[in-house]
């Protein structure tokens, strides 16, 4: 067992007004399975590259350990998958690649394809099993979910499980259940580490934030009365103060020394109640710091006249002689919520990409009503590049309404004066997701949307769309999504 100890932290980038980190300090054990979890552009991957040594940066981050990241740069990815694997550990023995090869669940004859040729799903799991050969080195695993189908979760999160010594980047609440016994988080104003899963975790966060909301509110009213009260004894002092200076000659010899003494006891207690206030605002100026904000969304689906919307009898589709899916038949009508679910590779998206009106080969009928307004999400954001505002105006939507819908899932607009490119892979979805939101439409095709976006985010995501109930057809790996959204499933 070893420590990673990061002592006053401090880090911002180049041009930068507000830093990522400042002044942080906390100590991870090696021997930990570190799920690492905050919203999206407060800094994990950057904290990740400064254990690498990446950046420049004012504090200490002390190891014993070697890092290694996923995932793995590949400089050729024509090269046969087992020269990739020289490439990344030249000291790997073969006997120990099968034994992790076995447990992800992958064949050995991919170690003979060309690299690219593999599915995103096995080119991580390899990766995977690779650097986990690696000894005395902490594996710093960055989103390794993106590319893996339900079923490719379900095996890596068992054999992230059957390891230990890494830090896991991921936004899926059950594949960080499966898998890891300590949680790093990155609030608002703060880092911690807390041990237990991420349900466990997040448990603990909505029950401290439910205190703090209560107390805030308690102190806010006990503030609230004991302004009341220094008045009122601000108020009295007064009073006795004028009736001593008012006292005629033939009153009681003692009355204006009676007074003056009333007068200074009202105003001690006057006194006393302004510290007790200030010592009520002091304490409820440490609440409510890292509450994330989780403002409700709102999504208005244009009515259709039919309720009838798309329908796919007996489709086929293959790329040259290669078949992806065979026999379709599914039908979307006005309400439904399906989850189009399958391996990787099994036709899902193209199958969107179809009811889209994109040219894909196919058999079969496909029916979509006429005059049906489709609002797509696509996987890819490398679109995204330029001016937020003229991506706004290319959009035909109302800037200061895509803004309000971005604040809302923690995208300020400070974040979008600079290029859309620059932006962390989360928030470039986001952008997406709150134009899909703006438009007007009578079906919704998300594909993948919850990739890179965090937990907050797809709390709130779920929420708007069993508030408002929208018809969508949806790709969706994360366990938790699908179950609580989907009112079908189809399988490929």
């Amino acid at each position: 067992m070893s420590l990673i100890q990061v002592s006053h932290l401090t880090f911002a980038y180049d041009g930068s007004y507000e830093p990522i980190f400042e002044d942080v300090s906390f100590q991870l054990d090696t021997n930990w399975k570190l799920g690492f979890t905050g919203r999206n552009g407060r800094g994990k991957t950057t904290f990740l590259n400064l254990l690498l040594g990446k950046y420049e940066y004012r504090g200490h981050i002390g190891a014993s350990v070697e890092f290694s990241y996923f995932p793995y740069q590949v400089k050729d990815r024509g090269l046969p998958a087992i020269d990739v694997v020289e490439e990344i550990y030249p000291e790997y023995q073969y006997w120990q690649l099968q034994r992790e090869m076995n447990a992800l669940q992958i064949s050995e004859e991919i170690l003979y394809r060309p690299f690219e040729t593999l599915s995103n799903g096995e080119q991580t799991k390899l990766m995977l099993a690779v650097l986990f050969l690696k000894e005395n080195h902490f594996l710093l695993i960055d989103e390794p979910t993106n590319h893996l189908d339900l079923r490719g979760r379900e095996i890596v999160s068992r054999y992230l499980n059957s390891k230990r010594g890494f830090i896991l980047v991921s936004h899926d609440r059950a594949f960080l259940d499966g898998c890891v016994d300590h949680i790093l988080s990155i609030n608002r104003t703060n880092i911690e580490v807390q041990r237990g899963t991420f349900s466990s975790w997040y448990e603990n966060k909505c029950r401290r934030d439910a205190f703090e909301q209560a107390e805030n509110e308690k102190l806010k009213k006990e503030i609230h009365r004991l302004e009341e009260s220094a008045r009122q004894k601000a108020q009295w002092a007064d009073t006795a103060e004028r009736n001593k200076l008012g006292a005629s000659s033939d009153q009681l010899p003692n009355y204006r020394a009676y007074q003056g003494a009333k007068a200074q006891r009202t105003m001690a207690r006057s006194k006393a109640i302004g510290q007790r206030r200030q010592n009520a605002v002091e304490e409820k100026s440490k609440l409510l710091k890292n509450i994330e904000r989780s403002e409700v969304l709102k999504i208005f689906q244009t009515p259709f006249h039919s309720r009838h919307l798309v329908h796919l009898k007996d489709v086929s589709i293959s790329y040259g002689e290669s078949p992806v899916c065979q026999g379709i038949d599914f039908a979307i009508e006005q309400g439904d919520r399906i989850a189009l679910q399958g391996a990787n590779g099994s036709g899902k998206s193209s199958i969107i990409r179809m009811i889209c009106g994109e040219p894909v080969p196919h058999t079969g009928e496909v029916s979509v009503a006429n005059h049906l307004q489709i609002s797509y999400v696509c996987q890819d954001t490398s679109m995204l590049k330029g001016r937020f505002s003229a991506f706004a105006r290319d959009s035909g939507i109302e800037q200061s309404l895509l803004l309000a819908i971005l604040a809302k899932l923690d995208v300020s607009k400070s974040q979008l004066e600079k290029d859309l490119s620059l932006l962390s892979a989360g928030q470039k979805k986001k952008v997406l997701l709150a134009k899909s939101i703006c438009q007007p439409a009578n079906l919704h095709i998300w594909d993948e949307p919850m990739n890179y976006i965090d937990v907050i985010s797809r709390i709130q995501v779920e929420e708007l769309l069993l508030q408002y109930q929208p018809t969508i057809l949806f790709v969706e790996h994360d366990k938790a999504f699908c179950e609580h959204i989907a009112t079908k499933c189809i399988r490929l």
